[in-house]
Formats: C-alpha cells, sequence, structure tokens
C-alpha cells in the first residue's frame, strides 16, 4: 500500500467556499488513483481560506504524477467553488505542485497538469497535450471578441460583468458601477449640494469654497498656482497627461505664431528660428479635435470644443513654459487666426491656458487613458485567455497583470461610456465626440507608440540633459528597464533560443490574435507583430503588455485628482466658444464658459473615484498567487522585487528635494494591472 498526501487550498475572497462534493483522482504516468471525496464533514467542508489535507492511498505508485482532475457535484444547491491550488506529496516524499486559481461551477470537471511551467513543444505525452488542447478550445468558447462599437479595438463579448467568466469577474465586495461611483465621489467631497445647481459660478472665489473640506497637497498648490506659466508648464512634463508635449523644430504651417511675437518671452536673446534649431521648443497640438462634435447630449447647454496649439519654450532657467497659444485651425473669410500671447491682459491668456487644458483632459481622457491603457490591455488579456494554455510560462507571466481589466472595461461600457453614461455628464467630447475622437486616434496608433523608449524618442524628448525634470520620463524608463530585466529572465529560462520562440504554436497564435482579431481596425495593425521570431522581440511584447497594464496605466490614472480636481485650471468642458478676438473677455465670460456647478460635481466625483487605490491592492511584482513553481522563476521574481525596491528608493530620495513630489510610477504606488 502506498500513500498520497494531497492538501488543498480554497480561496480567501468571499463566496469561495463551497458546500457540494468535490472528488479528486491522480493521474500519473503509468495508471490513475480512485476518485476521492475531499471531504466527508458537511460543516468544514472546503471553507473559504481553508487547507484540507487528505491520504489517497493505493495498491500500486501511480508513476510521475501528471495532472490532478477536480470534479463537482451539487448537493441541494449549485455551490461554486474558488480553488487556489493543490500540492501532493508522493510515497518517494517528492512534492508536486498544481497551481489552480480558478472557480468551478455547475457540476464542471476541471484538469490541473503538474504546475512546471512548459511551452507547447515540450509536451511528449499524449494526454498532456490532449489536456492542453481542451483547456484552450473551451477557453475559446467563453472568451469571444465581439465589437461593442464600429471602429474600436476588439473587447470581450458580454453585455454585463455577469456574463463574465467566473475567474475575471469582480471579487464580489467590490463595486463596480461608476455611477454609485462617482455619486459616492460628491458625497465624500461634500458636494450634494451642488450637482442639482445647473448654474454658473460666481467667480473663482467660489470654486474655492468646494475645497474646504478637499485636503489634497497638489490640488491646493495648484488653486494658489495655477495662473503662473511655469506650474502650467510644467504639467505637459508631470501631470496626468504627460505624453502630448514634443520638441519643434518647424512650425506647422496652420500655426500663425511669429518672431515678433514671442520676441518678449525668448531670454537667450535669440530669435524664434535659432531657438527651434536649438531644441529649445516644444509644442502639444491637439488636431485630433479639429472638428469634433461637442457634446449635444443635454439640449440646454451648449458646449464647445477646439483643436488649438500650444508653444512651449525651455528658458535659461530650464523651465518649460508657454509662449504662444492658437485655438482655431482655419480662419473665417477675411479673419485671421488669433495667437494668444503671455503679454496679452490677464483674462484673454488665462481663458486660452483653460482652452488648452480643456482640450488636452478631453484628449487625456478618450486617448491616453481609455484607448491607450484600458482597452489596450483588454485586448492582450482577451488574446492570452484565447490562446496561452495555464501551464505556459507567458500566461503565467501575463495573469497577475489582466487582474480585473475585462471587468473594468465591461463596467466602463455599461455605466461610464456608453450612450447614457457618466462620460456624457461633464465632458465637452461626449456624445458623438467619444467615437470620432477614438476612431481618429486608432489611425495613428502604433506598436511602436506603446513602447516607452520608442514613444520618447519620437517626440525628441527622450534627452535629460536636453529636458531636465521631466520625471514621467526618468521614472519611467526606470521602471521600463526593471520589467524588461525580468521579463528577460523569464524567457531565458523556458527559450533556450530563437527557434525556441518560432516553434512556440501558443505565443505566435496569441500575437496573431492579438493582430488580425484584437486590433483589426487599426490601421496600422500592420505595425503590430503578427509573428515573434526572436527572444528579443518576445521581451520587447511581453515588456509592452507589462508596462501599458501597470506603469503606463498608474501615470495617467492616479494623479487625475490631483492634477484635474482644480477645475478653472482642467475644465471638463467649455459653455462658451473660444475666443477669436483679444480685449473681449472679461471674468464674468470666464466664469460662464468654466463647467457650471452639476457638470463640476460630476467631474470631480469621477476624478476622486478613478483616483483611488483598491482595497487589496496589489503593486508592481506582488504575486501572492504562485503561478511559477520553479526555483529559477521564483529567484527571478525575487530579483525583479529587489530591482524595484532600489527603483523606490531612488524616487523617495529624489522627491525629498521637490515643492511637488512627483510618485505615479514609484513602483510601490503602481498598480499590477488596470483594474479600475
Amino acid at each position: 500500500m502506498f500513500t498520497y498526501r494531497v492538501s488543498v487550498e480554497t480561496g480567501k475572497q468571499a463566496f469561495s467556499g463551497t458546500l457540494n462534493y468535490i472528488y479528486l483522482t491522480l493521474v500519473g504516468e503509468e495508471r490513475s488513483s480512485d476518485r476521492t471525496l475531499l471531504d466527508k464533514s458537511w460543516f468544514t467542508r472546503l471553507e473559504r481560506g481553508l487547507v484540507v489535507s487528505i491520504d489517497i492511498h493505493v495498491e500500486e505508485t501511480l508513476g510521475e504524477l501528471l495532472l490532478v482532475k477536480l470534479e463537482k457535484e451539487k448537493t441541494l444547491i449549485n455551490d461554486d467553488w474558488y480553488c487556489r491550488s493543490i500540492s501532493v506529496t508522493a510515497p518517494t516524499g517528492d512534492c508536486f505542485e498544481f497551481p489552480c486559481y480558478h472557480w468551478i461551477a455547475d457540476q464542471q470537471e476541471l484538469v490541473l497538469p503538474v504546475g512546471r511551467g512548459r511551452l507547447p513543444q515540450d509536451e511528449k505525452l499524449s494526454i498532456l497535450k490532449q489536456y492542453r488542447q481542451l483547456e484552450l478550445e473551451n477557453r475559446q468558447k467563453h472568451y469571444r471578441w465581439n465589437e461593442w462599437k464600429a471602429g474600436l479595438p476588439l473587447s470581450i463579448d458580454a453585455n454585463g460583468c455577469s456574463e463574465l467568466p467566473l475567474d475575471v469577474q469582480f471579487d464580489t465586495a467590490k463595486t463596480v458601477d461608476f455611477s454609485v461611483n462617482f455619486l459616492e465621489g460628491i458625497g465624500i467631497l461634500g458636494l450634494n449640494k451642488l450637482k442639482s445647481l445647473f448654474q454658473s459660478w460666481k467667480d473663482l472665489e467660489d470654486f474655492e469654497r468646494i475645497f474646504i473640506i478637499i485636503k489634497n497637497t497638489v490640488s491646493e498648490y495648484l488653486m494658489e498656482n495655477w495662473t503662473e506659466d511655469v506650474v502650467f508648464g510644467y504639467q505637459f512634463l508631470n501631470g496626468s497627461n504627460p505624453v502630448m508635449i514634443k520638441k519643434c523644430k518647424k512650425l506647422p504651417d496652420k500655426f500663425a505664431v511669429t518672431q515678433e511675437m514671442v520676441d518678449n518671452s525668448l531670454d537667450r536673446g535669440t530669435t524664434l528660428q535659432e531657438e527651434l534649431q536649438a531644441g529649445n521648443i516644444y509644442i502639444a497640438d491637439y488636431e485630433i479635435l479639429e472638428d469634433v462634435q461637442p457634446n449635444d447630449t443635454d439640449s440646454s447647454t451648449q458646449q464647445y470644443l477646439a483643436a488649438p496649439f500650444c508653444l512651449f519654450y525651455k528658458n535659461i532657467q530650464n523651465k518649460i513654459i508657454p509662449i504662444a497659444i492658437q485655438l482655431s485651425r482655419e480662419a473665417t473669410p477675411g479673419q485671421k487666426n488669433t495667437v494668444f500671447l503671455p503679454s496679452d491682459n490677464q483674462y484673454d491668456w488665462m481663458l486660452a491656458k483653460m482652452w488648452v487644458k480643456s482640450c488636452d483632459f478631453n484628449v487625456h481622457q478618450l486617448i491616453t487613458h481609455l484607448l491607450r491603457t484600458h482597452l489596450i490591455s483588454e485586448v492582450f488579456a482577451i488574446a492570452m485567455f484565447r490562446q496561452l494554455s495555464a501551464v505556459h510560462p507567458v500566461y503565467k507571466l501575463l495573469i497577475p497583470h489582466v487582474r480585473f481589466t475585462i471587468a473594468i472595461n465591461t463596467s466602463a461600457r455599461q455605466t461610464l461610456i456608453n450612450d447614457t453614461g457618466v462620460f456624457n455628464k461633464a465632458n465637452s467630447s461626449g456624445g458623438i465626440g467619444v467615437l470620432q475622437v477614438i476612431h481618429r486616434a486608432m489611425k495613428t496608433l502604433t506598436y511602436k507608440s506603446l513602447c516607452l523608449p520608442e514613444d520618447l524618442k519620437s517626440r525628441d524628448v527622450h534627452n535629460q540633459e536636453d529636458l531636465p525634470n521631466y520625471y514621467y520620463r526618468d521614472d519611467g524608463m526606470m521602471v521600463w528597464e526593471a520589467v524588461k530585466s525580468f521579463v528577460s529572465d523569464v524567457v531565458e529560462i523556458y527559450y533556450s533560443s530563437d527557434e525556441t520562440v518560432q516553434k512556440d504554436e501558443e505565443i505566435q497564435a496569441f500575437v496573431q490574435d492579438v493582430y488580425s482579431s484584437g486590433m483589426k481596425n487599426c490601421p496600422n495593425s500592420g505595425e503590430f507583430p503578427n509573428v515573434l521570431k526572436t527572444r528579443e522581440q518576445l521581451v520587447e511584447y511581453l515588456t509592452l503588455v507589462i508596462f501599458t497594464a501597470s506603469a503606463q496605466h498608474a501615470a495617467v490614472n492616479f494623479g487625475q485628482f490631483d492634477w484635474f480636481s482644480w477645475v478653472p485650471n482642467t475644465p471638463s468642458t467649455m459653455r462658451k466658444p473660444p475666443p477669436t478676438e483679444k480685449g473681449k473677455v472679461d471674468m464674468k465670460y470666464i466664469m460662464e464658459s468654466l463647467p457650471d456647478r452639476g457638470r463640476s460635481s460630476w467631474h470631480l466625483g469621477a476624478l476622486w473615484s478613478l483616483s483611488q487605490f483598491q482595497d487589496n491592492e496589489l503593486f508592481l511584482g506582488e504575486y501572492p498567487d504562485k503561478h511559477f513553481t520553479e526555483e529559477a522563476a521564483t529567484e527571478a521574481i525575487h530579483n525583479f522585487r529587489k530591482k524595484l525596491i532600489d527603483v523606490t528608493k531612488i524616487i523617495r530620495k529624489r522627491n525629498e528635494t521637490l515643492e511637488l513630489p512627483y510618485w505615479y510610477l514609484s513602483p510601490d504606488r503602481i498598480p499590477n494591472s488596470v483594474a479600475i
């Protein structure tokens, strides 16, 4: 008689235990054990967080353990069960790990192969090949592509969160209704009395009154200093949309700025052309908003958009300051495009900067944040579930970085960006504009633009000496390199050569699914790889996936309340058309242009909600689920964590010297995945 000691761990989340019967069968290379009931005690059966251990006795050894089969039978009711993992100690003393991290619903059979990571070409036994193929076929039935709106990246085929596979649904305790969350934010911020008052604010001091209970270092700093040009320029480097600024070597044809206009702003005694050639001129260009239909979902309030140019100058103090703003692209017959300048009267210049920040906010919401983190990450997540077996090392690598991503996006499609969603309540690009802007952004979206080093080079902002104090770039590159190093370590463990990558049918199917399905509506989808030929290409691809879901999302999401909550600094919409002449604007016109009280309240509630870390947040490098069982892989994770700790220390030390610390890319504040 031989004895196998089996330990089964139930999940710790709500309702993960079960009162149903769970049967287990060990499958070895030579034979299988009998089907065994895990626990016969009704009151202690597989409770939440419990580890149940049983002995399975066999007449002959089973040979090398290959699989564990789990079967669930309902009793009076069907009671889902979440299994974390199973470990088996053989009579020889050898321990076999079977990671699970999976819900078992209905009267389901679940087959778990031994947890050692391996590529499909490594499977030598037909039984393992068979179950690996069945696993993927089953996943492809549940993770189906769907075109929610024409022209967008494809998403999951589900009409609501309740239709999602259990494994990607939110934990029960997580609130997912954006309307409820935003209303909660409105209440916490003390704005309940304001949101129903759709009327203009009296003056800027009127805005200050809502900040009485809001304690936020950056927001309070902005409230005091937002009119300063240096503070305006700083936000394009280290605010929540730090990806728009780029070096300008030649002025756009439609930008009517001249040497005479900016002469007083150039403090080196040079000409505009000389500063352009010297690399001291930068630009933010919002061409993508040209002729976009402004939000018309509220017939009682006219709303407006513009497509501005904003020209920046790196002055002799190495500060980035705005020196010219043009709000229109095409002048009406007989008129010239008006270029607003720092030398204009305070109201003209103040309103011009408000317009730039309002347009920047709408581009941030729809492109920088929604498209380039949320929607892209969902594409990678769906393709991963469809094409990579749970024993594939890349599945093990990526699974922590897709946690709740499909669920949060499904919830957003239900209550945030749908036709009657929260987005339309406050933003000038709501309504038809949402799809117009994303469709245009899809035309310029490329694979390389999602790689941080390539994006920085394409905007010519990669050089620290050229452009100092760009903390998004500096911290982002440290995190990118740490992620890349970790990915490289994992790839080297499982891929011995470039040929190994080429022969990996699952990884090739993964990138092909992204290319031909998830990103099929992207005109530049041809720039997304449809095949990977080298380990170097695989490392870059996986680094991009992890960085986008973790660091990039953190950089553009968690500072939203900091930088956008002082409404005059970042209006979510404008209720007066952009000025076309100078000297016609006063404070009354500015207040009538800014969002009314109701829209401001929705705006603030949304920002507060989106900027909060979640309960039990898992930050970059925190992997409590042990998908990897091999020592080499766990050592790679350990080294990754050490690198992240080093990066965190560097950022913390730097921040001690800053008036406004930049922490959005500090690894200890970067969640693993897009989950809010």
